[in-house]
Parts: structure tokens; C-alpha cells; sequence
């Protein structure tokens, strides 16, 4: 294995500007930052004065043991959840849950806190405990139920469950039956080639399936499965056990809702103010949270405030303060955080020093940071998540072979393809006809003039002739090019499956490619690459060749 970096931008200005500290305004919109290292010691200082304020630690760890044991952790899981126990900091990031992990980037951000809580650990002499956080209380069904993988015909193919009838509830609560993951495993047997890995693959994830009543279940086992030996602890959002312990914390959300919508516009209004766009929804009147209708389905519905009211848009909940108050206290498996708030109650639950994020992810916390002094929190160290791009050998070979480079692929690959196939026409077809065509109309033109002299009605007619004429000359031309590049469809196919790995759909690697198919060709031995490439606390983009 080897492996080189490129610099991949992400579209996020901001982003791109607390990365790289090119705006000293926008620093003031996070605090600290992870390329800091004074900074890890003052954020650890931080949280060592302010314990009181959190979680019961033991209370916490007490959850994360029965969730994990679910999830049939290693031996190293629950070693961490010690350490969580006796007041551990903890590094932590998180995504919706996905089919068979859905894209790459789950991957590589499971990968990133590891490596984070790692250099952190060294660095402060302290256990510095990994965290993935399962945003299981989502409901975006259509972003969590689907994974693309290549096939042996070397073609991407979309594997994809359909969301049960019913109401919009979170993924966590939306059954997945037996026969939905025959189906599924079905399918990626039939779609993945044949390998000396695949059947003890298609074991892993039938004995998963056996257990799982929900995608989230199936991926906190498989997360479980890759990671358990690195100590990477797991936890569900909407797992009724958490719930119970964020009850306190949803309490303060409600007293201080209408402090917090102030904190909110405050710092979406600072965000506009330095010029760079919002990313996530800051509308007036909400109130940040989600309440689960019991009464239909236990649909996940956004709640606003209206006339010292709590309600949805549809007309269907109304509540009071004080009933809102009394479901957080005695309910709160019946309440659920947004993009807004979900950072406050992380923070809440543990001693959280770091925490790992995506690009967009980054520029939406921006938004949070009035909110955390709100109510005398501090927002953790923002660590960018790294990225990776896996390179197979058949692809680096062909690679090579066509001196392409892994920017060539990412940044001008349809240019450099047509530039390789046009090397290859030593009959220069394209010029020659482009000579014959220039030398006809030369020709041509003053017998048009001649005509026209003759009688000017014929001028007309001469321009749309000419216009025929050229036109056939040039799909003459189109055909012969054409019927010599069919000589080279093995090379084209080669340049295609260049493409297609590295930048499938158009997108980079990990937004689209589901690990199975590396799994299948690799075992695990591609994880044990990204866990052993580089890592850097300020993110980057690594080109890792298996």
C-alpha cells in the first residue's frame, strides 16, 4: 500500500476558511481550532472544571455498555466505555445510519475520530476515547436506504430498500423484516463478482441481519464488526435509554427556547454579515426540536411557536410550556433534537473535546456558537473529516499505462481522454477533412457568386446547397472518426473504468461507493490502509492504492 494527498477543495467557503485560517473574522464564529495545539490542552482544561455541568459520566456509560453489548462489541469497546465511566474526554462525530454504511465518507469519518481521539491521547497523556454518534432520530428515508456498489460487469448499480407504508418516523423506528434483508443480501450477492472473500462476507452480514430490526441496528453491528478492535463506542439518538438521559437537557432547550432563537439569529446574522452563506435553516419562530406523534404513527414532526404555544404546521399538536416540559420529563423518547440543538446535547452528554465533521457539517455549527454561551456551554474543538480515495491496482496500472494523473481523473478527465484518442490518429482523419471541406468552399463560393450574378433569386439556394454540402462532409467525417475509435474500445473501456472508480456519477469516490465491494475484493485488509494512511487534525484528502 501507498499512498500520496491531493488537495481537494471542499464547495464550503467558510469551511474552507476555519480550515485553512484565511478569515480571522470567522475564527471568532468557533473558538477554538484543531490545528492548535495549545488549544486541545485549554479545551481538555476546560472540561475537567466543568463535569458538574453534564451527564452523570457512570449514568452514561452505563448505556453506551447495554447499547454496545446489542451491538456485539469488542473487548476494546467496552474498555473505552471504562474509561467514559471514570470521566475519559471523548472525541465524537456521527452520521445517519446507512445501508451496509451507505457511502464511503461514513467510513472515513468512523476512521477520522479514531484517528483524532489517537493524536489527542498522545498528546494530552490521557485515553481519549473514540465516539460514533447514530443519528438514528432522522427520517430522511431516501438518504439512508440505498447503497451503489460495482458489479463484475464493472457497471454501478443501486441497491436500495423502499420505506415501508406509514408515517414519516425516524429510520430507528422504521421496521426492516427478515424478508426485506434476504432481498437485499440477495442482491448484493448477485451484484458483486465472484472472490475468496465474498462468502465469508455474506456470512458477516447474514448473522447481522438475524438481529436487526431496523437499518440502524444492522449498522451499528457493522460498524461494530469493522471497528470494535480500535475501541470505537456506539450510540443510537433515538435510543430510548439515551433519550432518559438527555431529559434534563431538553428541559433547558424548552426554558431557554426563546433565548436560544435569539442566539441562533445572532449568529446566522454574523454568518451573513462576513459574506458566506447559511447552511442550515434558521427560521423565525422555531423551536428546534421534533416531537414524535404517538397518536400517528409516531411521526417525526418539526415544532414552531405560536401564541405562547407549541405546534406543528399542520394543525395536529398543540401544546403548552408547561406540557411540553412534562413529556421531556416523563416522555423524552417522544422528543428529538435538530441540526441545531443535536450539538448542545452532545455536549451535554459527555466531556466531548473534539468533535469530527464534515465540510458541511463545519459551516452549520457556525450557526451554534451563540447558542453554547447561551447557556454557559463552549462549543468543542471542529476537526475536519478526513477523505480518502481508494486506488485498486488494475486502476493505478491503467492509470499508468495512459499517464494519467489522480488530477487529470478528478479535474479534466473528459479532456484528456478525447487528447489520448486524438494522439492515436496518425491518418489525422479530423484534419483532413476539415482541409477538404475548407478547400471545397474555396471552390465552391465563387461558382455561388457566379450564379447569383446570373440571377439573384439563386443566391439563396447557392448558401442553404453550400450549408448541405458541409454538413455531409462533416458527418463523413464524424462516421470515419468514429468507426476508427471502435479500434480502441478496450481503451475506452480501460479510461471508463478509470472514471467510474475514482469519480462515479461525477462525484468523488466516498460520496457514492459503498465499501462492499471492497470488502468482497479485499477483506479488510482496504480498512487496515485508511486506518494506517496519514492523518491530520486539520483534514485532508489522501490517495490510498490498495
Amino acid at each position: 500500500m501507498r499512498d500520496e494527498n491531493y488537495a481537494m477543495k471542499s464547495a464550503q467557503p467558510l469551511t474552507e476558511a476555519y480550515i485553512h485560517r484565511t478569515d480571522e473574522r470567522a475564527e471568532a464564529l468557533y473558538g477554538y481550532h484543531a490545528g492548535a495545539k495549545q488549544d486541545w490542552e485549554r479545551r481538555f482544561k476546560r472540561l475537567q472544571e466543568s463535569a458538574h455541568v453534564r451527564a452523570e459520566a457512570t449514568e452514561a456509560a452505563s448505556v453506551l455498555r447495554t447499547y454496545n453489548e446489542k451491538a456485539d462489541a469488542a473487548p476494546e469497546v467496552f474498555a473505552s466505555i471504562s474509561a467514559i465511566a471514570e470521566g475519559a474526554p471523548v472525541v465524537i462525530g456521527g452520521q445517519q445510519a446507512g445501508l451496509w454504511t451507505g457511502p464511503l465518507l461514513v467510513i472515513h469519518k468512523a476512521v477520522s475520530i479514531i484517528g483524532a481521539a489517537r493524536s489527542a491521547s498522545e498528546q494530552l497523556g490521557q485515553k481519549v476515547v473514540p465516539v460514533f454518534w447514530i443519528a438514528g432520530e432522522d427520517h430522511d428515508w431516501d438518504e439512508a436506504n440505498h447503497a451503489y456498489v460495482l458489479t463484475a460487469e464493472q457497471e454501478l448499480r443501486k441497491l436500495s430498500l423502499a420505506r415501508p407504508e406509514g408515517p414519516r418516523t425516524s429510520v430507528s423506528r422504521t421496521e426492516v423484516t427478515s424478508e426485506d434483508w434476504a432481498q437485499l443480501l440477495a442482491e448484493l450477492e448477485q451484484a458483486l463478482p465472484s472472490s475468496e472473500f465474498k462468502p465469508v462476507m455474506l456470512e458477516e452480514l447474514r448473522k447481522m441481519s438475524e438481529n436487526a430490526q431496523s437499518l440502524s441496528d444492522f449498522f451499528a453491528m457493522l460498524l461494530s464488526h469493522l471497528f470494535g478492535s480500535h475501541g470505537l463506542v456506539l450510540l443510537d439518538s433515538d435510543h430510548e435509554s439515551i433519550r432518559r438521559l438527555e431529559s434534563p437537557m431538553f428541559k433547558r432547550i424548552i426554558e431557554r427556547n426563546d433565548d436560544l432563537e435569539k442566539a441562533y439569529a445572532a449568529s446566522a446574522a454574523k454568518v451573513k454579515e462576513l459574506g458566506y452563506e447559511l447552511q442550515a435553516d434558521v427560521t423565525p419562530g422555531s423551536a428546534n426540536l421534533f416531537l414524535f406523534q404517538s397518536s400517528n404513527g409516531n411521526e417525526r414532526t418539526l415544532l414552531h411557536k405560536k401564541d405562547g404555544r407549541y405546534e406543528d404546521r399542520k394543525g395536529q399538536v398543540s401544546l403548552t410550556e408547561e406540557e411540553l416540559l412534562r413529556i421531556a420529563q416523563v416522555e423524552p423518547q417522544q422528543l428529538s433534537n435538530n441540526v441545531l440543538t443535536r450539538p448542545l446535547m452532545q455536549d451535554y452528554l459527555f466531556p466531548v473535546l473534539a468533535t469530527v465533521l464534515g465540510p458541511g457539517e463545519i459551516a452549520y455549527w457556525a450557526l451554534t456558537g451563540e447558542a453554547f454561551r447561551t447557556l454557559d456551554m463552549e462549543m468543542p474543538i471542529i476537526v475536519p473529516r478526513m477523505s480518502y480515495t481508494l486506488i485498486e491496482g488494475t486502476v493505478a496500472k491503467h492509470m499508468s499505462k495512459y499517464e494519467l494523473s489522480f488530477a487529470d481523473v478528478m479535474e479534466r478527465f473528459e479532456e484528456r481522454k478525447a487528447s489520448w484518442l486524438k494522439e492515436q490518429d496518425g491518418l489525422s482523419i479530423e484534419q483532413q477533412f476539415g482541409e477538404a471541406r475548407d478547400a471545397f468552399e474555396e471552390l465552391y463560393k465563387p461558382l455561388l457568386a457566379l450564379a447569383a450574378s446570373v440571377q439573384p433569386s439563386l443566391s439563396k439556394l447557392g448558401d442553404t446547397n453550400l450549408q448541405k454540402i458541409v454538413e455531409q462532409i462533416n458527418y463523413m467525417g464524424s462516421k470515419t472518426v468514429d468507426a476508427f475509435n471502435k479500434q480502441f474500445e478496450a481503451s475506452t473501456r480501460q479510461l471508463d473504468r478509470i472514471h467510474l472508480s475514482i469519480q462515479p456519477l461525477g462525484k468523488p469516490q466516498e460520496r457514492v461507493m459503498n465499501m462492499a465491494a471492497y470488502w468482497n475484493r479485499y477483506s479488510l485488509n482496504w480498512l487496515d490502509s485508511l486506518l494506517e494512511a496519514p492523518y491530520s487534525r486539520t483534514g485532508g484528502h489522501e490517495i490510498v492504492y490498495l
